[in-house]
């Protein structure tokens, strides 16, 4: 899910955004791409692999991630085609597509999917850290539920902290354990394999339950989600024009790195892979320690995922009378002492109505795919799809049309068909 988003805002861009030119370079956008995909999410991919089968499995990521890179390029020339026509000035958002093609319902459908799919990606991070904790304190009575609310005032005091900058190392570090713990699955693998622990004949290619088959796909598109920093990264570059090979280099890494993850993970635990990998590691300090530090570095990145959400319900709030009278009328600079009350209050409700909805979620999988079958899947390829259609729908060739015709119709779809079989259950 995003996690860059304290750089440039989903939906509302500073004032500054629009008139500042990008300094990244191709190695620094690269990088960029990657933070801005790879999450918590990859630890998942193995149980994918379990339900669908690792060909199937290796194929819906390969098809996920392509049909993903296809459709961010798809709204970067949706962007560039409004920017030519002068539609809007300033820096064109996400949230301004929809508007430029659908009029108000098209910004508001966009921003609530937008505000839907950050709320998702947060309690996600909040099932993800509970059932590791569960599986690391194993001797103690705590469900998930209970970590889940223990969390909730240190979350509360996190975010009435105004500078995201402060988290950065914290994100940071998030991310290395990640790649630790993705490296003791690997190296799990290669001992089990050397020393016999598995047949590769025991791991099925294609699932017999057909189901399976989009509830990896919901995971996978879950993984790629990184959709909603697409026009940011591509304004962040100094050669903008290169963009689209700088992504296609960087989607290529990733889904080789996602394919062979979730195929080594599969491989070594077989039917005894969990929803989350890290809970299938060996009971040893250095497994207990990547898993710690994954869960201290997820509690303060939280802050880092919440903060878009943040900054619509306050956009929200500021607009409302009352809360422009605590201000003494001041809508933007909320700097009574009243006005900021009910910013840190609309936080902290905010959290614990996330931890509520944490609290009720099955697995941390079937969440996460659920989320990437529904909001993910609309946002990533429907709407790219539509406004391309719409923007640029005369100028296209016949295939080109048919395409995101096919794109459009498939997503919708999956959406629907992969919501059914995450709902009902595999």
């Amino acid at each position: 899910m995003v996690k860059n988003s304290e750089i440039i805002p989903l939906i509302n861009p500073s004032p500054s955004s629009s008139t500042t030119e990008g300094t990244a370079s191709k190695f620094q956008t690269i990088g960029n791409i990657i933070v801005s995909i790879v999450g918590t999410g990859v630890l998942g991919l193995p149980f994918a692999f379990r339900v669908a089968g690792w060909l199937a499995g290796s194929l819906g990521v390969i098809l996920a991630g392509f049909a993903t890179f296809y459709c961010m390029l798809l709204l970067v020339q949706c962007r560039d085609k409004s920017a030519s026509e002068n539609k809007l000035q300033g820096t064109i958002t996400y949230g301004d597509l929809g508007y430029i093609c659908m009029g108000k319902p098209g910004r508001y459908l966009t921003e609530f999917l937008i505000f839907i799919s950050q709320c998702g990606g947060s309690v996600a991070y909040l099932v993800f850290i509970g059932q590791n904790l569960v599986s690391v304190f194993k001797g103690q009575t705590f469900s998930v539920a209970s970590y889940i609310f223990l969390l909730v005032p240190i979350e509360i005091a996190l975010s009435w902290i105004g500078s995201l900058s402060a988290f950065a190392p914290f994100s940071i570090f998030a991310d290395i354990c990640n790649v630790l713990a993705m490296g003791f699955v690997v190296k799990e693998d290669i001992e089990r394999a050397i020393g016999g622990g598995f047949s590769f004949r025991d791991r099925k290619a294609i699932a017999d339950n057909l189901g399976g088959l989009p509830f990896a796909g919901g995971m996978a598109v879950f993984c790629f989600e990184g959709f909603g920093m697409t026009l940011a990264l591509e304004q962040s570059m100094k050669e903008r024009n290169t963009f689209p090979k700088v992504l296609g280099m960087a989607f290529t890494w990733i889904t080789l790195m996602y394919v062979l993850f979730g195929s080594f993970g599969y491989l070594a635990y077989g039917d005894e892979t969990k929803d989350i990998i890290t809970i299938n590691l060996p009971n040893n300090w250095t497994a207990t320690a990547v898993q710690i530090g994954l869960c201290l570095g997820l509690v303060f990145t939280f802050p880092i995922m919440v903060h878009p959400v943040n900054e619509i319900l306050e956009g929200k709030l500021k607009k409302i009378i009352w809360f422009q009278k605590l201000n003494n009328n001041d809508a933007e600079n909320s700097i009574t002492g009243l006005g900021k009350l009910g910013t840190y209050t609309s936080r902290a409700v905010l959290i614990i109505g996330l931890a509520v909805l944490a609290s009720y979620v099955p697995g941390f999988a079937i969440f996460a795919s659920f989320v990437g079958s529904t909001v993910c899947a609309l946002i990533s390829f429907v709407l790219p799809a539509s406004f391309h259609l719409t923007l640029l729908g005369s100028s296209l060739s016949l295939w080109q049309k048919a395409l995101d015709c096919c794109v459009l119709l498939c997503g919708l779809i999956f959406a629907a068909y992969g919501t059914y079989n995450t709902i009902v259950g595999i």
